[in-house]
């Protein structure tokens, strides 16, 4: 075993080497497409990310709100007998079908009373009859009852609106002699159309005033030596004389017709 293990040994010592061989340049791999592609989206950028999804979230219901505490009860006042009273807190109900109830006139408002003599603007002297109380369309009022003697009529105005509708008593001796002063003056007619001339002296004649009056009973008289009144001029100049006749007559506490031979004086002695 040993000789053949020497013999062995030899032949390998006496083996040349073997010579070593020069290995060839690796070849360059080609790219392939898809790498090429690669490449370009990592040079142009990095890819944008893909939107994240919202997740629903389901949010509970709110608290219901701590309820307030009960509004505490009215005391109870003992009673000798020994039962409880508690006091009655609602309001009292209102029937809507029950009829309005008239207020009393207060004594501001109640300036007139039976048989006083009162001047309405569009009527002139008229004599009070009374206030009475009366239903109009469903309400009831207190209206003052209004006699008209020579116009045949009867008026009826409501206490609350006598003020504002002119309704007045009748007119002081100073402002009857200021009046009557201006019966005594020079007429000034103004050199306008007679239709707008009849407008203003029917204006006066409705204010119901003695000395607006007076003016018009002034511009429009003619004594002998004067031409005459057309028939508008007579009209109008008659309805100015008998209001201003019939105050004069309350006032100074005498016939129409006396006070009327009193104005015509004034008027010729003009």
């Amino acid at each position: 075993m040993a000789n053949r293990t020497k013999a062995k040994t030899r032949a390998v010592k006496g083996k040349k080497p073997a010579k070593a061989k020069h290995k060839a340049p690796a070849k360059k791999k080609i790219a392939s497409k898809k790498e090429k592609m690669v490449t370009k989206k990592k040079a142009g950028g990095a890819k944008p990310k893909a939107p994240t999804k919202l997740k629903l979230v389901h949010s509970k219901p709110a608290a219901a709100p701590a309820k307030s505490p009960p509004a505490a009860k009215p005391a109870l006042k003992p009673v000798p007998n020994g039962k409880p009273v508690v006091k009655s807190v609602l309001k009292p109900t209102v029937d809507p079908k029950a009829k309005p109830v008239a207020k009393a006139p207060t004594k501001e408002e109640i300036v007139f009373k039976a048989g006083d003599h009162v001047v309405y603007p569009t009527h002139g002297v008229g004599k009070v009859l009374g206030i009475d109380k009366q239903e109009i369309s469903g309400h009831s009022l207190h209206v003052i009852t209004v006699h008209f003697e020579k116009d045949r009529m009867t008026l009826r105005v409501p206490v609350a609106k006598a003020k504002n509708s002119g309704l007045r008593r009748l007119s002081s001796r100073k402002t009857m002699d200021t009046a009557l002063a201006t019966l005594k003056g020079r007429s000034r007619v103004k050199r306008t159309m007679w239709s707008r001339r009849a407008q203003e002296y029917e204006a006066k004649i409705n204010s119901g005033d003695p000395v607006s009056i007076a003016e018009v009973v002034r511009d429009l008289h003619r004594n002998a030596d004067q031409p005459d009144q057309s028939y508008s001029e007579r009209q109008i100049y008659q309805a100015a004389l008998d209001r201003l006749v019939r105050e004069l007559a309350a006032v100074e506490e005498i016939d129409e017709q006396a006070a009327t031979q009193r104005l015509e004086q004034l008027l010729k002695a003009a």
